[in-house]
């Protein structure tokens, strides 16, 4: 065996150990946030009063109308604030488009569904879970939120809002199966490891964070009008 080739096999099987611990590695982290988050998703009956009910955003139609996926986080979130878990709803989505805009469609659904606008804040920023959660609680003043969301998405929510801090809980918003479950479900993989990165590591501010909106005023005021 000459030495070339046993510096290319020594390499060879260093790059599978890598790789392999990689994977490990990705595959613990993915187990570890979804099973904290677990821990914390309640029926609708379970959950305590909150200060705020969080829906974290999702695609918006062409038409300026709401996806089914973000359709049934409405409708679960309208039902929570129905049943007063909490008094303040937060729309968090992406609005950084003028083209584009999840939170004045979700704003729209709720004030059809008559919230009144005082309970309604708007957060425009929401471009991400991690930066939803951070400013829900640095520009919102939240500390005890309740998150709606699908229960895929939902379980990394909780586990960064715990990290972060915050007493999280959450509400499924399942209402029906979904196309392209499989895709979303691969994806979250490694967008839990990505949040787990950046709660524990990294810890960066959004990309906005302006003045603080306590939760317990106006939500008038958050609007973009």
């Amino acid at each position: 065996m000459t030495s070339k080739y046993r510096r290319l096999r020594r390499g060879t099987l260093l790059l599978v150990f890598i790789g392999v611990l990689g994977a490990a590695a990705v595959s613990v982290i993915n187990y570890r946030v979804a099973e904290v988050g677990s821990q914390y998703i309640l029926s609708a009956d379970q959950v305590p009063q909150t200060d705020a009910i969080l829906v974290l955003g999702a695609y918006v139609l062409p038409d300026g109308t709401p996806s089914i996926m973000l359709r049934d986080r409405l409708e679960v979130a309208l039902g929570l604030y129905q049943r007063h878990v909490s008094d303040k709803l937060l729309v968090s989505g992406d609005h950084g488009q003028k083209n584009y805009d999840e939170v004045n469609a979700m704003r729209a659904f709720m004030e059809k569904h008559d919230v009144q606008p005082v309970d309604l804040f708007l957060d425009h920023a929401g471009f991400s879970t991690y930066e939803s959660i951070y400013r829900a609680r640095d520009v919102f003043k939240v500390r005890k939120i309740v998150i709606v969301t699908q229960e895929y998405h939902l379980k990394r929510a909780i586990y960064t809002a715990r990290q972060m801090g915050l007493e999280a809980y959450g509400v499924v918003s399942d209402l029906q199966t979904y196309r392209g479950m499989p895709k979303f479900e691969t994806r979250e993989i490694a967008a839990r490891n990505k949040d787990f990165m950046l709660v524990h590591w990294l810890k960066p501010k959004p990309k906005y964070l302006g003045d603080p909106i306590p939760i317990a005023g106006d939500g008038r005021q958050t609007r973009d009008e």
